[in-house]
């Protein structure tokens, strides 16, 4: 089983799209033409997408966080340096994990206040034990 896709709500879904795309190289897809509202489709890699509709009234949540919701992604780690640039050149805001890992990562909070972690992607998985 894997995740097809997941739908974040902003209040500009042009600006959200050209931010992902700018940062991690999501690419625009042509979507469904039956949406009421503005929306953006975007893959992230095969099979794997990132919906985007417009609402008017959307408000960030309290919860988005390290503890709390957040949305993890693996991203090479020998690019971290320039994605933290290319993501505080967009507006983002980059910061530091509160739990050590045994892995470098960090955190960044895009422009619609979603919280997302950067894992890199050769990491190997934390476990339960010692």
């Amino acid at each position: 089983m894997a995740i097809a896709h997941f739908t974040l709500a902003t209040r500009d879904v042009r600006r959200t799209s050209a931010f992902f795309t700018e940062t991690l190289g999501w690419k625009p897809l042509d979507r469904p033409n039956n949406i009421p509202m503005a929306a953006a489709w975007l893959e992230i890699a095969p099979g794997q997408e990132l919906h985007l509709v417009e609402v008017a009234d959307f408000a960030q949540s309290p919860f988005e966080r390290e503890y709390g919701r957040h949305i993890a992604i693996a991203y090479p780690v020998a690019g971290f340096a320039g994605l933290k640039e290319r993501l505080k050149g967009q507006g983002a805001e980059v910061f530091a994990p509160l739990r050590p890992t045994p892995f470098e990562r960090f955190f960044f909070r895009d422009l619609n206040g979603y919280v997302f972690e950067v894992v890199p992607a050769e990491r190997k998985a934390e476990t339960g034990t010692t």
